[in-house]
């Protein structure tokens, strides 16, 4: 997933600097998730409005761990928003647009394509070009639209390591 946001990234004229600070976030960016119960992160259900509230804050933990590592703000701002949503619905804190750091809107899109294309415990893995198509039927509601036209430039070139 990280490679993936690097590559969206260095197309997207992204410098060193970001890309560094994109590569620390992209790894760490659900740490978040080791303050969840497992019986919530390894359901092979649906999660019950409950639940899903309670993975919603993987975020926001991982957002405080990472800042007593003592880096750059970027990083933990990373983390707290990579799961904010173009259009103002997202968590958790219902940023929209140009409000949500660049890295983290990069961020969202290769951890979409990632989890679509990923075993889950609810859902085997699916092919690729099914995340590509759901990527770009959610330009401009759940992530940027010219940063979906970049990642699909980078998919086309195979410039990404899935292919």
């Amino acid at each position: 997933m990280t490679a993936i946001s690097i590559k969206i990234a260095e197309q997207a004229g992204c410098k060193d600097e970001e890309l560094e600070i994109l590569q620390f976030a992209g790894s760490l960016h659900d740490i978040g998730k080791i303050g969840i119960r497992d019986e919530i992160l390894m359901k092979t259900g649906r999660l019950t409005p409950e639940e899903y509230g309670i993975i919603k804050k993987h975020s926001i933990i991982g957002e405080k761990i990472v800042k007593k590592l003592g880096l750059l703000s970027i990083e933990p701002q990373i983390i707290r928003h990579h799961h904010e949503r173009w259009d103002g619905k997202g968590y958790p804190d219902g940023l929209k647009r140009k409000e949500i750091p660049r890295l983290a809107r990069i961020l969202a899109i290769a951890d979409t394509f990632d989890a679509i294309t990923s075993n889950r415990p609810y859902r085997p893995a699916r092919e690729p070009e099914f995340a590509v198509k759901e990527i770009l039927k959610n330009a401009g509601s759940q992530f940027d639209p010219e940063l979906v036209e970049i990642f699909l430039t980078t998919y086309k070139q195979k410039r990404l390591d899935v292919i």
